[in-house]
């Protein structure tokens, strides 16, 4: 069973990942900055999450699920989540820490989820 990592989008508010970090430093959660991924296409950023085996983390609800999609048909993810804004922080932050805690990377290869979950 290997332990989900996650992947900041450019678009997750820096303070999810922070919260994240400072609550379970054993979780590796990179950041967007520390990707590169600032300009990159939606389908560029699910091939470098795939790659690295990160959940991608965003708050991309118009475009992410059809690019997933697009994905998946030809590439396997490591996963998406889509946390929404209306969200409370410290809601995202609590979703995020379970479901390293309780889920296996493996159980999110080429799914999609929304947080709250």
């Amino acid at each position: 069973m290997t332990s989900v990592g996650f992947q900041a989008d450019a678009d997750l508010n820096q303070a999810v990942v922070t919260g994240v970090i400072r609550r379970q430093p054993e979780i590796s959660f990179q950041t967007a900055t520390e990707a590169g991924l600032e300009g990159l296409a939606d389908i560029k950023v699910l091939a470098l999450s795939a790659r690295q085996q990160r959940v991608l983390v965003t708050h991309d609800r118009r475009t992410m699920p059809t690019e997933f999609a697009n994905f998946v048909a030809d590439s396997q993810s490591a996963g998406v989540l889509i946390v929404s804004r209306k969200t409370p922080l410290e809601i995202v932050i609590e979703e995020l820490i379970l479901i390293w805690a309780v889920t296996a990377a493996e159980e999110w290869i080429n799914r999609i989820a929304k947080i709250p979950l």
